[in-house]
């Protein structure tokens, strides 16, 4: 307790002298990892002479459910779970997104490649033990929460879907939450919100930034578009803040603040976060006009049934997983980071190219810019940097704007090709008529307007032809259509 109190007196040093909170996160990640390994120590359970007394209080040790898959992170088929009601019948309820996605791809996202790794150290067996229903109850009730946390065969049914087929995702997403629950605790603090609702991404994106889901809500926090903008989260073409980490954590505690004040209930809140509120109100009056999830749970969409459920198993998955043999991912303190504003227009290859820094890292750091285009002349804008790197940017800023502007910037200007030949539009057959006709016709259309025209020579200029039909420049250009003074030779030019 000593050298965690030291660390965070450090922390509060840090901010006195005027840290980002980026900055301050990414200490506080460092010590939270190390309380965490602290704590792993002491409470990783080991094979010892006591398991036949843990099985006597209500343990049973069975082999994982997908023991035979072990280097698999996901079923893509389970997006349901049956339950059997008291009535035998069987209930299909949809899991959350974040309980199905593609955990093979999330691992390859830059940040997981360059700061997580398996434990190879670890000594727990691959096995899931199942507990009797009064231990679960039991650990529910220990957990320091605001909310409530009950138990019910619902609850139990998404337990046994972390701890058996997504051991391997919640192995991630513990070594993942050193990045990112300081940052959703910051925010949920300022807004005076329960802190075990930083466990919501857990289910919504599986602490993945750039999680998108089958109708497009997007991040960590999964904010749709229009949510988004409600709560000041940019999105255009080039930029979308639902993948900033920072912003759209304080987007979705603001949200919530406001869901809190509609219902009142915290599980009618996270119910209304998938749902959305409209969706709960009408349960609400289905149900009678009660506002209680559990009673109006059959009013509910089929996710939805399922959404809190999965937050109570995410909650205690996250305290609990070294009870179930889960090893976390080891994780690395990323490094550290500040923001510089940005006032011009610049690509992430131009900062690549002229600092040395990776482009993975660039797009890792600022996975808000859709384009790797940071548009800092609409209005000044941030971009987050190595900290090494905020000096050597502002010392090599002219070269790095210069650097293959024609190749990577938007033209602000353009030419008209003004030497392009003239085509006339094609007649349609029926008023087409004879060669011999027209050119009579044409002739004597130029013979009754008294015009003329002459063939243009090589090193003509409009001043020299001017000067031998006896006509001025302005002349030519008006009847032949000319802005510029380029002529080409060979073409036809009027005179008369």
């Amino acid at each position: 307790m000593t050298i965690y109190r030291n660390k965070l007196f450090a922390i509060l040093t840090i901010f006195a002298l005027g840290a980002t909170p980026y900055y301050i996160n990414n200490v506080m990640a460092s010590t939270f990892l190390s309380q965490r390994m602290d704590d792993n120590d002491t409470a990783s359970p080991k094979t010892t002479d006591n398991d036949e007394e843990e099985e006597e209080d209500g343990e049973e040790e069975v082999e994982s459910e997908d023991d035979d898959k072990a280097n698999d992170f996901y079923d893509s088929d389970n997006e349901e779970i049956v339950i059997n009601g008291k009535d035998g019948k069987e209930e299909i309820i949809e899991v959350p997104e974040g309980m199905i996605v593609d955990m093979e791809k999330t691992i390859s996202e830059y940040n997981a490649k360059q700061y997580l790794t398996l434990d190879t150290t670890c000594k727990m067996r691959d096995v899931n033990p199942v507990f009797s229903q009064d231990i679960y109850v039991d650990r529910l009730k220990r957990m320091p929460t605001a909310m409530e946390m009950p138990w019910n065969d619902v609850v139990q049914k998404f337990i046994d879907r972390y701890s058996g087929k997504l051991r391997r995702s919640v192995s991630y997403m513990l070594g993942a939450s050193n990045f990112y629950m300081p940052i959703f605790e910051q925010a949920l603090e300022v807004y005076g919100l329960p802190l075990e609702l930083k466990y919501l991404p857990v289910i919504e994106s599986a602490l993945n930034p750039n999680a998108v889901s089958r109708v497009g809500a997007t991040g960590l926090w999964q904010f749709m578009a229009a949510t988004g903008k409600r709560y000041g989260l940019k999105l255009n073409s080039m930029i979308d803040e639902r993948r900033d980490p920072v912003k759209a954590s304080y987007a979705a505690a603001h949200y919530l603040s406001d869901l809190y004040a509609i219902f009142e209930d915290w599980n009618l809140v996270i119910a209304a976060y998938n749902a959305g509120p409209m969706n709960i109100q009408k349960a609400i009056q289905r149900a009678g006009g009660v506002k209680d999830y559990w009673q109006i749970y059959p009013y509910l969409p089929t996710e939805t049934r399922g959404y809190v459920p999965a937050f109570i198993a995410a909650n205690y998955i996250m305290n609990y997983y070294c009870e179930h043999n889960i090893c976390p991912m080891l994780a690395t303190l990323p490094v550290q980071t500040d923001t510089i504003m940005l006032y011009q227009n610049v690509h992430f290859e131009q900062i690549s190219s002229v600092l040395g820094i990776e482009m993975d890292e660039l797009r890792a750091l600022n996975p808000q810019y859709r384009r790797d285009f940071v548009t800092g002349y609409t209005e000044p804008t941030d971009l987050r940097l190595p900290v090494e790197y905020i000096s050597k940017y502002i010392a090599n800023e002219d070269s790095i704007l210069a650097y293959n502007v024609d190749h990577l910037m938007k033209r602000d200007l353009v030419v008209v090709n003004d030497n392009a030949p003239a085509y006339r539009q094609t007649r349609s057959s029926s008023t087409v008529k004879s060669k011999k006709t027209t050119k009579r016709t044409s002739r004597k259309k130029r013979s009754s307007r008294g015009g003329r025209t002459v063939t243009i020579k090589s090193g003509d200029t409009l001043e020299r032809i001017a000067k031998r039909n006896g006509t001025t420049v302005a002349k030519l250009k008006r009847l032949n259509g000319i802005s510029g003074s380029n002529i080409r030779a060979g073409k036809k030019l009027k005179v008369k």
